[in-house]
C-alpha cells in the first residue's frame, strides 16, 4: 500500500497499480454482487464492475422507472435483474445503494437474509453511523465494508468510459470473515475508482455532510446566485452574469485546478517526473 504525505500527515493510498484489476477480478470469483438500488449511484457502479468481469446482478423494485432505466442498460429481468429480496438472497455482496430514506424503509426486509460470511456495502456512512437512529444494525457474522467515490455514479460511468478513474474512499465497519479488506478494495477496483483513500464510516459521513451537501451543494451555489443578482443589479446582460459567474468557474478554473491536483497527486506517487 502507498503512503501519501498530505500537509505534513502520512495517508495509505491504494491505487490500481499494486491492486490491478486481474486481482480484483480473483479475489471476487467466487462472488456475486447484487447491486440494490438503481438510482444515483447503482448504475455506474453497476455497470462499471459488469464491464470489468465482475458477476453482477441488480435488485429493484418492479414496476418502477428505474427498473424500467435497468432492463434499457441491459439488465435482464430472471436473470441479472431481480426484485430487491431476491437480489440479496442470491448475492454474497450486497451493495446497498439505495437512498439514506429507502435504506431504513426497506432494511427490515433484507436484514434477515444476510445470512454469515455474506458483506453488506454502502457508498455512504449514513445509515451504519447513526444506526441508533436508523435502525440499521447489521449481523455480527457479516463484512460491513465501504467504498465511497467521490462524485456521482454518472461521473463515475462517464470516466470509466474514458479509461480514467475517479479517487474513492473506503472503510471497514466490521470484518467477519477475515476478507473485508481483500474484498473492500476489489469493489473499491472494481467499481473505477482510481486512488482509494483509507478512512472511516464516521469520517465519510462527516466529510459528506460538511464538503458536499454543505459547501458544494449550498455555500457555492449560493454564492453563484448572489454574484449573478449582483452583476444583473448593477446592469450586466444575464449572459455577461452567467459567464462571468458560472461559465468561468466550470469551464476554466475548476479544470484547472483538477489537472493541477492530478498531477500534485501522480508526482507524489511516482508518476510523473515533473509538474508543469
Amino acid at each position: 500500500m502507498a503512503k501519501l504525505n498530505f500537509g505534513g500527515v502520512e495517508e495509505h493510498v491504494v491505487t490500481r497499480d499494486e491492486f490491478p484489476l486481474a486481482k480484483a477480478r480473483e479475489v471476487m470469483k467466487d462472488e456475486t454482487i447484487a447491486v440494490i438500488g438503481y438510482g444515483v449511484q447503482g448504475p455506474g457502479q453497476a455497470l462499471n464492475l459488469k464491464d470489468n468481469g465482475f458477476n453482477v446482478i441488480v435488485g429493484q423494485r418492479q414496476e418502477s422507472k428505474t427498473w424500467d432505466k435497468a432492463v434499457a442498460d441491459g439488465w435482464e429481468p430472471g436473470v441479472t435483474l431481480f426484485p430487491i429480496e431476491e437480489a440479496v438472497k442470491r448475492g454474497t455482496v450486497i451493495q446497498y445503494l439505495l437512498s439514506d430514506a429507502a435504506q431504513i424503509s426497506v432494511w427490515p426486509k433484507i436484514k434477515p437474509l444476510l445470512t454469515a460470511g455474506k458483506a453488506l456495502y454502502f457508498s455512504h456512512g449514513f445509515g451504519i453511523t447513526y444506526k441508533d437512529r436508523t435502525g440499521i444494525v447489521p449481523p455480527d457474522d457479516i463484512d460491513v465494508i465501504l467504498v465511497a467515490p467521490k462524485g456521482s455514479g454518472t461521473s463515475l460511468r462517464r470516466l470509466f468510459l474514458e479509461d480514467k478513474g475517479l479517487n474513492s474512499s473506503y472503510a471497514i465497519f466490521q470484518d467477519a470473515t477475515g476478507r473485508a479488506e481483500e474484498r473492500v478494495i476489489a469493489l473499491g477496483i472494481g467499481v473505477g475508482s482510481g486512488y482509494l483513500f483509507e478512512t472511516t464510516f464516521k469520517k465519510e459521513v462527516n466529510s459528506d455532510l460538511t464538503g458536499e451537501r454543505g459547501s458544494l451543494m449550498g455555500a457555492i451555489q449560493g454564492l453563484f446566485a448572489a454574484q449573478y443578482d449582483c452583476l444583473r443589479r448593477h446592469g450586466h446582460s444575464p449572459s455577461e452574469a452567467f459567464n462571468e459567474t458560472v461559465e468561468e468557474l466550470t469551464q476554466s478554473l475548476m479544470p484547472l485546478v483538477r489537472q493541477l491536483l492530478h498531477d500534485c497527486t501522480a508526482r507524489r506517487l511516482g508518476l510523473v517526473e515533473k509538474i508543469p
